[in-house]
């Protein structure tokens, strides 16, 4: 088995450069879209300066991206004084099958300080409710990867129809420091929060996906700890979903605010 981490480590400075894919990371027809954004990810931190924090990170899941060699290409798109702006592209078979562009800046003064944003009052993992196992045939493959505690809404395709979905999530097997690419990963495991609202399995995607980070995380986060999440269904109607989501590291500190467009074929 490929840990997560272990394919971000294949990833080299240059800027053009070809990496294997794995198996064992399927999500449907694709690849986890959590471990092709790391990638993406990845490749991009390499452009930026070291003093520089992600701030934003947008993503198109283009088309299915499958196991086997994929071409990264890295551009810097523009290099202020604070900001830097970089493009990442993954090409398989001479086709561009994830685009993605990563914001950077550096920190400056500033009078506006609003950080004390609070973790919600969701259940404890003790009142979690968890994958069943006779479900884990039409779980996608990558979800064995990692240990989820639903505490808000319901499992997909119970029928539940609130319009938040979450609770706590962490890695399975991994025992690193915890970083965006690791991060990411973690974020994109959970299913889409409209799935909850069905009430017998159907295919559901990601279409686009922008991720926050208010602040660079802890040194002391590690992938193994606990972390939390909650998703908003915004909009969903017409086969698409609009949902915000928020993650919260294990002292409570907000670390991402993610927003995603699903597709869903049912």
């Amino acid at each position: 088995m490929t840990l997560f981490s272990e394919v971000l480590a294949t990833i080299t400075p240059a800027a053009e450069q070809t990496i294997a894919l794995p198996t064992g990371w399927g999500q449907g027809r694709a690849l986890f879209g959590g471990l092709t954004a790391a990638i993406a990810w990845q490749h991009a931190q390499y452009g930026a300066a070291p003093e520089q924090h992600l701030h934003s990170f947008t993503v198109s899941f283009v088309a299915p991206v499958q196991p086997g060699q994929v071409k990264l290409l890295r551009q810097i798109l523009r290099q202020g004084s604070s900001v830097t702006q970089i493009s990442v592209n993954l090409v398989q078979d001479n086709n561009v099958v994830l685009a993605a562009l990563a914001t950077y800046g550096k920190p400056r003064q500033s009078a506006v300080n609003m950080d004390n944003t609070p973790a919600p009052a969701i259940p404890t993992r003790e009142h979690a409710l968890q994958f069943p196992p006779v479900a884990a045939a039409i779980l996608p493959e990558f979800t064995h990867h990692f240990d989820y505690a639903i505490t808000v809404g319901g499992l997909p395709f119970s029928g539940v129809t609130t319009n938040q979905f979450g609770g706590w999530m962490r890695f399975r097997d991994e025992q690193q420091p915890m970083t965006i690419g690791l991060l990411l990963g973690l974020v994109d495991a959970w299913p889409p929060a409209v799935l909850p609202h069905l009430t017998s399995p159907v295919p559901a995607s990601s279409l686009t996906w922008t991720i926050e980070f208010p602040e660079p995380l802890q040194s002391s986060a590690q992938s193994s700890d606990w972390w939390q999440y909650v998703a908003t269904i915004d909009y969903a109607a017409n086969g698409y979903g609009h949902t915000q989501a928020h993650v919260w590291d294990p002292e409570h500190k907000l670390v991402a605010i993610s927003r995603q467009v699903v597709t869903v074929f049912g």
